[in-house]
Parts: structure tokens; sequence; C-alpha cells
């Protein structure tokens, strides 16, 4: 909540840091003896394998890292403290006297080839990591020709009296998710799964569905979590098939009232069954803005459902449907709180003038935002001190599932 989009690189600065604490505390309780450090390494170790047989998503041999890493840290721990010890001793008089030049070099020499092996380690992780060669996958896949291009009308934003542009570029486009580190997946590894409560279980292949007619739709996805004016809502063109016919073809059986979709890296969001068979367009998105789906953003394909938050609808690198009901199962976030029906509020957001900003004398452009996916904005008003409600002008509708720019122009006054 604090830290916002750098919420990921705080967490992670903050495991660093303590772990960096731990292996001070290691150190101080370990002048004489390297039992305690060595038990702290265990200790660390066995948390980690007890974190990965807490993952239902992982398999048995997932179970090797922590493993490594336990019998890794114990040993560099033993390795270092008797080449600090040999340091500290080189001088028989006195325990802890000034070293010796030849033990401080082998104790140097020692850390600095721990600092490499872990390096080379990390190095070698990430290859295996990046072995799918995502980026090469997503280059081959090429662009992608929707049936009917998804047009934007002149007039579509206010972008010169200071509203965003109509479309976001990718690399402008909000991200909020759970992943710590962004899932790698190649097209030739991924694979779509739909069962659960349908007549026809049924597994899709990447080539399946970006051989299909693909659809473009602009649509403005929002995060629930965005504060008041704030940064987390954006606009693209996504390219994909529509979910409903996906569903059609399974045969969602009745009483069926959830799809249960889950990500690679096990996120799970309930989206309602009704939001995805109706007209409003929920998509199985390939595509953002004429090009394959950023990695960040979902590649090899992720869900676009208009006029839901993202948390019940458009979960990323999406490799699992399965149709539910809400009373036998649940998503990530409605155990933490989160409501089951997400539908997106009718909101706005003042861009120009920004917060605290001096404005001069004479006449004062303020413009912004609106949205109500699935409903649209009809009139925006706007008003200042608790004055008169003013008409604000409106740019042109492009869809009801996109935001709508507006701007109005005041005479104020001196002062706050």
């Amino acid at each position: 909540q604090n830290f916002g989009e750098h919420d990921k690189t705080a967490l992670l600065g903050g495991m660093g840091v303590v772990l960096f604490l731990l292996g001070v505390v290691a150190g101080l309780l370990s002048r004489r003896t390297a039992t305690p450090g060595t038990l702290l390494a265990i200790a660390l170790g066995i948390a980690g394998v007890a974190a990965v047989l807490g993952r239902d998503d992982l398999g048995q041999l997932s179970v090797l890292a922590p493993v490594f890493s336990l019998v890794a840290g114990a040993l560099v721990f033993r390795l270092l403290h008797r080449l600090a010890l040999e340091w500290a001793t080189d001088t028989p008089d006195t325990a802890y006297a000034e070293t010796s030049a030849g033990g401080r070099r082998r104790f140097l020499i020692g850390s600095a080839g721990v600092v490499a092996g872990a390096g080379l380690a990390g190095i070698i992780g990430q290859v295996l990591i990046d072995d799918n060669n995502v980026e090469a996958s997503r280059a081959a896949v090429g662009p992608l020709i929707p049936v009917k291009p998804a047009a934007v009308p002149l007039g579509a934003d206010f972008a010169s009296s200071g509203t965003p542009a109509y479309i976001t570029q990718e690399g402008d486009f909000y991200r909020v998710d759970t992943a710590l580190t962004v899932p790698q997946v190649s097209t030739q590894s991924w694979s779509l799964r739909i069962h659960g409560m349908v007549d026809r279980p049924k597994t899709y292949s990447y080539a399946d569905i970006r051989n299909r007619k693909l659809v473009e739709q602009i649509v403005t996805l929002c995060c629930v979590s965005n504060p008041v004016g704030g940064p987390y809502i954006s606009n693209a063109k996504f390219i994909g098939v529509y979910l409903r016919d996906l569903l059609d073809e399974v045969g969602v059986q009745p009483g069926a009232d959830q799809l249960l979709s889950t990500s690679i890296d096990n996120y799970t969001a309930g989206t309602p069954i009704d939001a995805l068979l109706d007209d409003r367009g929920a998509m199985l998105a390939i595509g953002m803005n004429g090009q394959p789906l950023p990695v960040e953003h979902g590649f090899p394909a992720r869900m676009v459902v208009p006029g839901l938050y993202g948390y019940v609808s458009a979960t990323k690198w999406v490799v699992d449907m399965e149709l539910t009901t809400f009373s036998s199962v649940q998503g990530y976030w409605i155990p933490r709180g989160y409501s089951q029906q997400a539908p997106v509020k009718t909101e706005s957001r003042i861009d120009k003038p920004g917060s605290f900003a001096r404005v001069g004398r004479g006449t004062v452009t303020v413009a912004g935002i609106a949205w109500a996916q699935t409903k649209g904005i009809e009139r925006v008003e706007v008003r200042v001190d608790g004055g008169p409600w003013q008409d604000a002008q409106l740019s042109t509708e492009v869809t009801k599932n996109s935001w709508r720019m507006w701007r109005t122009f005041f005479d104020l006054k001196p002062g706050n």
C-alpha cells in the first residue's frame, strides 16, 4: 500500500536486508565456533524446504533448490569461519590480535571465491529459468491481424489539454499482480485446460487459439486498489478470442456460476459466469496494441473481462480454467476479505491541474478521464470550491468498455 508499483522491489530489498542482518548475527554468535552460524544457515534452508512443500503447484524435484541451498550455506559458512579464525589467530599471543598479511589474503580470496560462485550459480539458474526463450517465442508469433480492427476516431482524447492519450502504450500500461518474478512461458509449452462442470473438457494449444479468427476490442482495465486520482488504470486494444465461444465448445453445465482461472504461478481468480456469456465481450487475449502480449502483461495469454476489477477477471499467464461454483472454491483474494462480485464503479479522475499545482491568472483548463465500463459515460460535471456544477466537454465515445476524456474551463479567483 505504501510502495505502490514498487512493492515487489521493496519486498525483495527488505528480504536482502534481513538476510544480511542474519549473516551479521551469525558472525557475532560464531566468534569461537562455527556451530551457531551453521545452525542458522540450516534453519534458513529448512524454511525454504517448508515453503516449497507448502506449494501444491511445484513438483517434488523443486525441493532440490532449498536442499542445495541448505548444504551450500552450511558448508560455506564453515569454510569462511575457518579462514576467518585462522586470520584472527595468526598471532599466537592474543586470540583476536591484528592479523597477518597471509591470513588476511586467504580469507579475502576465499570470500571472493564464494561471491563468484554465488554469482555463477545465479547466472546458471537464470539461464535455466529462461530456457523457454520467451522473447524469441514472442517474436516468432508475428503481428496479430484481427478480422475487424478496432478503430480510434478523431477526438477520442484531449491529450493536448492534459488527459492521457486514448490508447496506452505497453511501456506505460499499469501492472498489478502477485508475481515476484515475471513468469516465463513460451508458446510451445503453453496450453489452456478448460474443465470442471463442463460436458466436454478440452485443452487448447497456443496454435489452436492463434489460428482462430481473432477479434479486437478496446478495453479499459483498472485495479480495485487504485486510490482516488490514482494511476492504476490504462486502455488498450486487446486481440484474442471471445471466451463465450470457448465455453460454448466445452458446454457449461447447469449450476456452474464461477470460472476459476489459474495462472502459471498458481494465482487464482473467480469470475462470474454471467459476465463471460453476455455480450460485453469477455476475451482470452493473446495480443495488445497489435503485437503479442508483453511478457509482463501475461504472454502468451491472459483474460480480459470488461466491467470487472482485475482481481476477479484479468488473470495473466492463464493456463487453467475450471467451471465451478462460488460456494465450493474461492479465488486468491476472496479469503483475504475481497468481494466475490467486483463490478467496476463509475469513477473519474482529474489529470490537469495536477495535485497542488500552481496556475496562473486567466482561464484555467481542467481536464481528466471518467469511466464506467459496460455502462458508458454520458455526462461529467465539475465544480470548484463548492461553486455551481459546470458541464464538461466530452471526447468522442469509442466504446462503452473504455474510458472517456473530459475538459472544461474556469476563471479562478486568486487564492487556494
